[in-house]
């Protein structure tokens, strides 16, 4: 078993390494997750930390962020473990344009011919696979580009199969960064999910900087709208920021109750907040 997991991470890693440079791979992005259900028809195929959604329909399903590129075989395995066909994908989201969220984009478009949709801010950096970016442009090509089949604005919404998702603009860790609000019902229960992206601020952003010089302004804006938001269960772009690996352990059943975490939330934001008064402001 060891040595089949080493393999996968090399994997990852050979394909990864092409597209982005090595020191910013940390193996917790790449490492396997038994994929499992949230919550009604809301699904985790992501890997240890680089959080991926499916959200399946009579009609399709819509997968929200892929990890880094070489990682669309294991999101397919996943998938399929779960009984649902990797073909039935309609459409792909992400909640921003980074590598380590829409690296394998390109390839699950091509093979599954689902529609990209990404709001307007991230679709430039998006087609040209990150050289665009804020903090991570002009190094070359951070993941294989992809050209966005409709462009998202703040609280448009997704419809497909009887879901319908708002799209929340959160600007500020991208210029495009977005939250997915919808809800979700088992037997039991009805849900109101909110998959938050969580602003947090990467080394080299300042106030004013040139690439982006509405930085600061927009971070506010993002911490100020994420702290009136009204949710039963939040998740996030990455495992870490909403502690799966502390709420649910590798076989647990299934557990919604377990994401039902306002106080993590609201903690996790405050700790934000700080990061952005040290960073971003000149108090």
């Amino acid at each position: 078993m060891l040595l089949i997991v080493s393999s996968v991470c090399i994997g990852f890693f050979s394909t990864a390494q092409k597209l982005i440079p090595p020191p910013l791979l940390q193996p917790d992005w790449s490492r396997d997750y038994q994929p499992f259900r949230i919550c009604g028809n809301l699904y985790y195929v992501g890997t240890y930390d680089l959080a991926c959604y499916l959200i399946t329909t009579p009609q399709g399903h819509i997968l929200i962020n892929t990890g880094l590129a070489g990682s669309a075989r294991m999101i397919r395995s996943h998938i399929e473990a779960l009984g649902f066909r990797f073909s039935d994908i309609k459409i792909l989201l992400a909640t921003h344009a980074h590598f380590d969220h829409v690296g394998a984009m390109a390839e699950i478009k091509k093979i599954t011919g689902a529609k990209m949709m990404i709001n307007e801010n991230d679709a430039p950096v998006l087609a040209d696979g990150g050289n665009s970016d804020y903090v991570f442009g002009g190094k070359g090509g951070t993941f294989p580009p992809v050209k966005a089949d409709r462009l998202l604005h703040g609280n448009d919404t997704i419809k497909l199969g009887g879901m319908q998702i708002t799209a929340l603009h959160h600007p500020g860790h991208t210029k495009g960064a977005c939250s997915f609000l919808f809800n979700v019902k088992d037997d039991h229960h009805s849900y109101r999910v909110l998959i938050a992206n969580m602003p947090s601020i990467l080394d080299g952003v300042k106030p004013g900087m040139a690439a982006y010089p509405d930085v600061a302004k927009d971070y506010a804006y993002t911490l100020d709208a994420m702290k009136n938001l009204q949710f039963d269960i939040w998740l996030a772009s990455h495992a870490s920021q909403f502690r799966l690996h502390q709420k649910r352990k590798s076989g647990d059943g299934y557990h919604p109750e377990v994401f039902i975490d306002r106080q993590g939330y609201d903690a996790a934001l405050g700790d934000l907040q700080k990061g952005y008064q040290e960073k971003l402001t000149n108090k």
